[in-house]
């Protein structure tokens, strides 16, 4: 069961994410029926441990076989989604494509799947962040500046 509950007027979630990258670009996706992107990840299973919930989630969204690294970033989030305010705690995991990934050398896009909604996963220049709606907003200095 993922660690995400209704508590007062807010849902509250933990949140593992991975910052993919490769030269000079990282790897967001985007759920179907969203104008915004963001990081890959996933809310973290009680008695899972943050990293292992970047792993499943690549596995189970894109098939793909991440090494989870260094945490780079804990951020406190407070948005709206779909109706419903959120209070997030997120996870952010340096991570690495295997080397024989089909995302490498590649432009996508990428397609997978989150239940009943598809998810598209491209890359994007770290230079070209400021440009597009990314959450949370942090992310595109964040990565511009590392």
């Amino acid at each position: 069961m993922m660690i995400s509950f209704d508590i007062d007027d807010y849902r509250y979630n933990l949140r593992a994410a991975a910052i993919i990258l490769d030269a000079d670009r990282v790897l967001l996706h985007q759920i179907e029926g969203d104008a915004f992107w963001c990081v890959p990840g996933g809310r973290v299973d009680a008695g899972e441990f943050a990293a292992a919930t970047i792993v499943r989630e690549m596995q189970e969204e894109l098939s793909e076989q991440v090494n989870c690294e260094k945490l780079l970033w804990t951020v406190e989030n407070f948005f709206e989604y779909r109706g419903q305010k959120h209070h997030e705690l997120g996870l952010y995991f340096l991570s690495h494509l295997s080397p024989d990934s089909r995302l490498l050398n590649t432009t996508g896009p990428y397609w997978g799947n989150e239940g009943h909604l598809q998810l598209r996963f491209e890359w994007f220049s770290l230079h070209e962040l400021d440009k597009i709606d990314i959450r949370p907003s942090f992310l595109a200095k964040a990565l511009h500046a590392d």
